[in-house]
């Protein structure tokens, strides 16, 4: 096995909203004097092969050194295959630390395998808690947390959290949000709205005096029959108030087909969209004016591009785009929904106010900051003394 202090930090990316947390910090690591020699391991968990390449492409992630092709499967059977499977990706390169990003199983998985042999494990957007423990990734947020020996967080009240929870505050540290500097450097390429329907064979005309933007995916939206008529019915009373461009997730689609709703989505006000791409998304988000979501990652972006967002959950992780940003909690409640549409469309809506550290250069001060951190943990190592 490798040395610790030539060994990589081993980055690990798994399903989507990965890939945008770890462009920016591949990009710093190698910015950085010295570089920080890294393995980039692509756990499989996102296993559309189109959507891979396309977002590598797009964020100009390099290609990934090590794929563990886990596909999808239950919570359990996927975080096991995980661990399986990266535990030899270790034993072959070593690992100066494993860094994980984000609350997806990949990276709890990733990260139960550094800890058990005594490896540091660095969780960037560590920290961040909706209260709610029936959501797989807040149990995967927690113990990955618990985990980590250093945390990096993109809002202050993340350090609170922890604090309740036990951890060292000496081991945590704020540092902004990695998603907006994807978005900063990748803002201008994005994809415009009208080019994207009309490659869709959609009229771009109808958007002409405005639009908005939904995204629907998460089980307890999509998979209770009663919950998806309640929210579809409701988008199908916005559609006629505004045109809603729609990025109809696979998931969704399925479930609104098998209990009889796709007739709502047939309606003038509906446009109806594949899942995008991130400079697409972008595009879109940029562009409206509103988006209805159930996503977390997209309450940042609409935060930082100044765009209403309303979240159709019952909480979020990530209070400052509520406290400071442009997001409003409207859970699965028909007449929240509706009063947030019309507030925003009679010019009401949130004011926006960038939160701290959203500036771009978040990467940059991780790199800069784990690069003395290890230096400093194995500098006893190097001089002959037990670490």
């Amino acid at each position: 096995m490798t040395g610790p202090t030539t060994a990589p930090v081993i980055c690990i990316v798994g399903a989507r909203p990965n890939y945008m947390k770890m462009a920016p910090i591949m990009r710093a690591f190698a910015a950085h004097s010295p570089r920080i020699p890294t393995l980039l391991v692509h756990t499989g968990q996102h296993y559309d092969a189109a959507m891979n390449d396309r977002l590598f492409t797009d964020l100009e992630l390099p290609r990934a050194d090590v794929n563990l092709e886990v596909g999808s499967a239950s919570h359990a059977v996927q975080t096991a295959e995980v661990m399986k499977r990266f535990e030899p990706v270790m034993d072959a390169h070593g690992a100066r630390a494993v860094l994980v990003v984000g609350d997806v199983n990949s990276t709890l998985a990733c990260a139960l395998v550094a800890a058990k042999r005594h490896v540091p494990v660095i969780h960037v957007e560590a920290g961040l808690r909706s209260g709610d423990r029936r959501m797989p990734e807040e149990i995967n947020r927690v113990l990955t947390d618990q985990m980590s020996d250093v945390l990096y967080t993109t809002e202050r009240s993340a350090h609170d959290n922890l604090a309740r929870e036990g951890i060292d505050p000496e081991r945590a540290l704020f540092v902004g949000n990695v998603m907006i500097d994807t978005l900063i450097a990748n803002r201008h390429k994005a994809v415009a709205p009208e080019q994207l329907l009309a490659q869709a064979g959609l009229d771009p005309h109808r958007i002409a005096d405005g639009f908005g933007v939904v995204t629907l995916h998460r089980p307890s939206n999509v998979d209770d029959a009663a919950m998806l008529r309640r929210l579809i019915e409701t988008l199908h009373t916005v559609s006629r108030k505004l045109p809603l461009i729609f990025a109809l997730h696979p998931r969704t689609r399925k479930n609104i087909e098998a209990h009889g709703l796709s007739s709502l989505l047939e309606a003038p006000g509906f446009l109806i969209l594949p899942p995008q791409g991130y400079l697409e998304m972008l595009g879109l988000m940029a562009g409206a004016r509103l988006v209805l979501t159930d996503s977390g990652g997209i309450q940042e972006e609409t935060t930082a591009l100044g765009v209403p967002c309303l979240t159709m959950r019952e909480s979020t992780e990530r209070p400052i785009t509520v406290t400071e940003g442009t997001n409003t909690i409207v859970a699965g409640d028909p007449q929240a929904i509706l009063d947030g549409v019309d507030a925003v469309l009679a010019g009401g809506g949130k004011g926006r106010r960038i939160p701290e550290g959203w500036d771009g250069r978040a990467a940059e001060r991780i790199a800069a900051h784990l690069a003395g951190w290890l230096a400093a943990r194995e500098a006893p190592s190097a001089a002959g003394v037990p670490a």
